[in-house]
C-alpha cells in the first residue's frame, strides 16, 4: 500500500508506475483505493461510476477498469456536502457529519471489493488519501491505515521533496501514527526531487536513523502527461508554452468535473490550451470549451456574477467557435430547470441562450459508455465528420430537449453495448455552438483533428495531421514512460521483498 505525508505527494501516479512495473514483470496485479474524493469520474461498460484515478492505473495495469477498485466514490456538491456513490451507484447526498459516522458501516463492503480482486491477481496496489496522520479521524479510517490493518497490507510512505520539508513531512508523518502503524510502513520514497542527489544523501542518512525505517528510493521530477488528480492545482494554473496557432480555452468551473476530456489537446503540438482561473479573461481563443460540473446551476450563476456570460456571449457574435460538454451543454440552453432540487434551491433558471434547448434535473442518473455517429447537418466547424463514429460516455442528471432552431447533433448507436437509436448533443442553426453529454469526445483524435483543421482553414493554415496516431497509443508510451523513471531510481529488489512479507 502507498501512504502519502499529504495530499498531491504523488501516490496516484506512484500507484500507477508499480502497476505498470509488476505487470511488466509478468504478474497480474490491479489498483485500489477503498475511497476516493473527486469530481473526475469514470463508466464502467457496466453503466457503473468510479474514480478516474483507478481507471489510469488499471490502464497502467493492462485491465479493464471496475469499480471493485473503488467501491467508495465522494463528489463534493458543496464545501460541507457530498454525493457518496457505492459500488458504483448513487447511494445519496450527505454531509461531512453523516459520512463520517456512515464510514464504519463500509468497511465490510470494502473488504469484500478487495478480496475478490486479490482472489484474480498476483498483486494489489492499494492507493491511501491524503494522509495517514490524521489522527482526528483514525477511529473511523476507511482508507489509510485503516485499510492496511483491514487487509494487512505492508506500507510505503511518499514525501513530496518538490514543496519543501519532506524531512519534516516524513518524520512528523511517522511519530503521529500508533507503534502499531509505525511497523506497518516498510519503506519511504520521495518523490519529485530536482537537484543533485549527492547533496541530498545527508539528509536521507540522518532520516533513517531517526525513523529506523529505510528510505528506498528518489524519484526525480518528471513530465509525463498521464491524468493525475494530484498535480491539478499545477496543471490548471500553468499556460501553455507551446507556439501553437490554435488557442483552446476551457473555463475552469468551481464545481469543474471531468476535465481530463481535455487532456488530449495536450498531445496536438499546434494546440495551446489554457484553462481560465476564477479572476482571470476569457480572451480571444480559437475554441472556447464550458466544461462539465457537479452543480450546473450554481457554476452558471458563478459565470453571471463574474462576468465571464458576457465575455461568451460576445465570442459568439464574434463567431467564435463554443463547445459545451454536459453541464456544459446545459448551460448553453434556454433554460434549466430542477424540480426536485437535486443540485440546488433553485428551480429554474435561465442559461446562457445559444442554444434552443431546455434542460430539466431528474432524479436517475445517466451512466452508460456510449459508440455515436455524427450527423450534424450544419458545416462550419464540423465539416467532414458527418458518417464519423465517436466512443465516449455519459453521466448526467438532466435530460435536454431541443426547439425548433436547434439541430442534433449525433445519433447514439450503441449503450452498454446494446444497439440503440437516441438523439444527443445539439448544434446552432450558424455552427458555431455545439453541446453534448458525451464526456472523452474529444479523445477521438480522427474528429478532433478534422475539427482542429476546420479551425486552421479558417485561419489560413493548412491542414496538419495528429502528431500520435491514437490517444491509447499515447498513453501507453507515458506509462512505459513512468514506469521506466521510477523503476531506474528505486529499489526494486528491496520492494519485491516488501511485497513477499519479508
Amino acid at each position: 500500500m502507498f501512504q502519502g505525508t499529504a495530499s498531491s505527494v504523488g501516490k496516484s501516479l506512484l500507484t500507477a508506475a508499480f502497476c505498470r512495473i509488476f505487470h511488466q514483470d509478468g504478474y497480474k496485479v490491479a489498483p485500489f483505493k477503498s475511497q476516493n474524493m473527486a469530481l473526475n469520474s469514470y463508466i464502467t461498460k457496466e453503466g457503473l461510476e468510479m474514480g478516474r484515478a483507478q481507471v489510469v492505473q488499471a490502464e497502467a495495469s493492462c485491465i479493464e477498469p471496475s469499480v471493485l477498485m473503488n467501491p467508495v466514490l465522494l463528489k463534493p456538491t458543496t464545501d460541507k456536502k457530498c454525493q457518496v456513490i457505492l459500488n458504483g451507484k448513487v447511494h445519496k447526498n450527505m454531509s461531512a457529519k453523516e459520512y463520517h459516522e456512515f464510514k464504519p458501516a463500509l468497511l465490510e463492503m470494502v473488504k469484500e471489493s478487495f478480496e475478490k480482486l486479490a482472489k484474480n491477481n498476483d498483486i494489489v496496489v492499494i492507493e491511501g488519501a491524503g494522509s495517514p496522520a490524521e489522527i482526528n479521524l483514525r477511529d473511523k479510517d476507511i482508507v489509510n491505515m485503516g485499510m492496511a490493518d483491514l487487509v494487512d497490507a505492508p506500507v510505503i510512505l511518499i514525501g513530496d521533496i518538490d514543496r519543501g520539508g519532506v524531512f519534516a513531512s516524513i518524520y512528523g508523518t511517522i511519530m503521529l501514527l500508533t507503534e502499531e502503524e509505525r511497523k506497518r510502513v516498510k519503506g519511504v520514497i520521495i518523490n519529485k526531487f530536482r537537484g543533485d542527489l549527492e547533496i541530498l544523501k545527508p539528509g536521507i542518512k540522518m532520516l533513517e536513523e531517526l525513523i529506523k525505517i529505510p528510505v528506498l528510493g528518489v524519484v526525480p521530477y518528471y513530465n509525463v502527461q498521464i491524468e493525475d488528480e494530484d498535480s491539478l492545482a499545477e496543471r490548471f494554473r500553468s499556460q501553455s508554452r507551446r507556439n501553437g496557432q490554435i488557442e483552446v480555452a476551457v473555463l475552469y468551473l468551481p464545481h469543474v468535473s471531468n476535465f481530463t476530456d481535455f487532456n488530449v489537446f495536450e498531445t496536438q503540438e499546434d494546440v495551446n490550451l489554457r484553462y481560465i482561473m476564477k479572476g482571470q479573461r476569457i480572451g480571444n481563443p480559437d475554441i472556447l470549451i464550458i466544461p462539465g460540473s457537479k452543480n450546473t446551476i450554481e457554476d452558471l450563476v458563478y459565470l453571471r456574477e463574474t462576468g465571464l456570460e458576457e465575455e461568451i456571449l460576445r465570442l459568439n457574435r464574434q463567431g467564435k467557435l463554443i463547445i459545451g460538454i454536459c453541464g456544459g451543454y446545459q448551460m448553453l440552453g434556454k433554460k434549466i430547470c430542477d424540480p426536485h432540487e437535486t443540485e440546488s434551491n433553485i428551480k429554474e433558471i435561465n442559461g446562457l441562450g445559444l442554444l434552443d434547448t431546455e434542460t430539466i434535473f431528474e432524479l436517475e442518473k445517466t451512466t452508460t459508455q456510449v459508440e455515436a455517429e455524427i450527423i450534424a447537418s450544419v458545416q462550419n466547424a464540423l465539416k467532414g465528420t458527418q458518417g464519423m463514429i465517436v466512443k465516449g460516455y455519459e453521466i448526467h442528471m438532466g435530460q435536454t430537449k431541443l426547439g425548433e432552431d436547434s439541430f442534433v447533433l449525433n445519433h447514439i448507436k450503441k449503450r452498454l453495448n446494446q444497439e440503440v437509436c437516441i438523439e444527443d448533443g445539439a448544434i446552432n442553426s450558424t455552427g458555431n455552438v455545439i453541446g453534448t453529454y458525451i464526456h472523452g469526445i474529444f479523445d477521438n483524435i480522427q474528429f478532433t483533428r478534422k475539427l482542429l483543421n476546420n479551425i486552421r482553414k479558417e485561419k489560413g493554415l493548412d491542414e496538419k495531421e495528429s502528431n500520435v496516431e491514437s490517444f491509447e497509443e499515447f498513453k501507453e508510451r507515458e506509462y512505459d514512460k513512468l514506469a521506466k523513471i521510477v523503476r531506474e531510481n528505486v529499489d526494486l529488489e528491496k520492494i519485491y521483498k516488501i511485497v513477499q512479507g519479508e
